[in-house]
């Protein structure tokens, strides 16, 4: 790995970046010792991008037009995830996410705080920064000027972007509505999502955030002109972990939901099916 990073490394702004962190990992990991919670790793992931994106931007001094458009880019990201998971009570005291739950109890107390010290604090945290890497290899190559390829991955953030927003905004609404019959002691027809974007794919908002940073790493081929480099390994881990995310997600919805093995058979996971009409009772 060292191999393929510029020596030296820590003299690069993304390098302080790295820095950066390392403190929020060993952060996280103590905040979740004291609070009992390890949702701490969740409320930094919507902050830590935009930060180490505007790290690189400040050492340029903003005179590369390509790491400001990453960075621009990289906010209006990170706002829409704070803004949703906010609204979710992610940032209150209690609100860590319930598939933690289902994972401290299934490997035990001990197992869990293994995982606690490789995987979710230090392990989520270098994701963050791995994914949001392009970014480094703007910097180095920050003379090469914008191009076709930036303004197609530019495009395709945005498209993306607006597709995340959508998928949460419905799914939002859903569980709103639902809250609301079970208060009041009407049926519930549909316990689980099958309409809107979710009629063409179970995880549309999965397969946003995976397409977001894939095409973020086409801005480091813009600037390079390097299909492959070290900084792909972001995205290529992102996948990695939402694919057991998912599958815990789902098997949480099968355990609760019956009819959701049938909703499994007939609409895709991660790859959107245009004319699948599951979602309109076909």
């Amino acid at each position: 790995m060292l191999g393929w990073v510029e020596h030296p490394f820590f003299a690069a702004p993304f390098g302080t970046a790295l820095v950066t962190c390392l403190i929020l990992a060993a952060a996280a990991w103590v905040l979740s010792l004291i609070t009992r919670e390890v949702s701490w790793v969740d409320r930094l992931w919507a902050i830590c991008p935009p930060v180490y994106c505007l790290i690189v931007a400040v050492e340029t001094g903003f005179d590369s037009m390509r790491i400001n458009l990453m960075t621009a880019l990289v906010v209006l990201w990170g706002v829409r995830l704070t803004y949703n998971f906010a609204r979710k009570g992610g940032f209150q005291k209690g609100g860590e996410d319930y598939r933690w739950g289902h994972v401290r109890e299934k490997v035990g107390p001990v197992w869990f705080q293994v995982m606690n010290i490789t995987f979710i604090a230090p392990g989520q945290m270098l994701l963050v920064w791995l994914f949001t890497s392009p970014v480094h290899q703007a910097w180095r190559f920050q003379d090469t000027p914008l191009n076709g390829l930036d303004l197609l991955a530019a495009s395709l953030f945005v498209l993306l972007l607006v597709g995340e927003t959508v998928a949460d905004q419905q799914m939002w609404s859903f569980q709103r509505d639902k809250k609301r019959r079970l208060a009041v002691g009407e049926d519930v027809v549909e316990p689980f999502i099958t309409t809107g974007l979710f009629r063409y794919c179970r995880h549309p908002n999965f397969s946003c955030e995976i397409g977001i940073w894939c095409v973020f790493y086409l801005f480091a081929v813009a600037a390079s002109d390097e299909w492959l480099h070290w900084t792909a390994l972001g995205f290529i881990g992102l996948t990695a972990q939402f694919i057991p995310s998912m599958r815990l997600g789902e098997s949480i919805s099968v355990a609760k939901y019956p009819g959701y093995r049938d909703y499994q058979a007939q609409t895709p996971a991660l790859v959107p099916v245009p004319w699948n009409k599951r979602g309109d009772g076909s």
